[in-house]
């Protein structure tokens, strides 16, 4: 209970760059009753050469599970790059958004 508790109270605005937040304000954003938001979010402009150090913010967070998941059903524009690197790094069936 407590780890949840804690993930709550992490600020995304001092986790991820407040550019991915553009339209809303990410001080206000809860961890876990936002994470339809965030986790697309958190990966929307990573490339190949970041792309470590941001799905690693993610998994401070989140579950792969969770992560995997809110990727898959996201309405966000996730490339298909991005649900391939993911794939490959939880080792599971490649996916994805187009």
């Amino acid at each position: 209970m407590e780890a949840a508790a804690e993930k709550s109270a992490d600020n995304i605005a001092t986790i991820f760059p407040k550019e991915l937040f553009w339209d809303v304000n990410p001080s206000h954003l809860d961890v876990q009753e936002d994470k339809d938001l965030i986790i697309p979010r958190a990966l929307y402009a990573t490339t190949e050469s970041t792309f470590t150090s941001d799905i690693m913010r993610l998994e401070r967070l989140y579950k792969r599970t969770e992560i995997v998941k809110e990727l898959k059903s996201t309405k966000e524009r996730i490339s298909n790059m991005v649900c391939t690197m993911v794939a490959k790094r939880y080792q599971i069936k490649h996916f994805s958004r187009y």
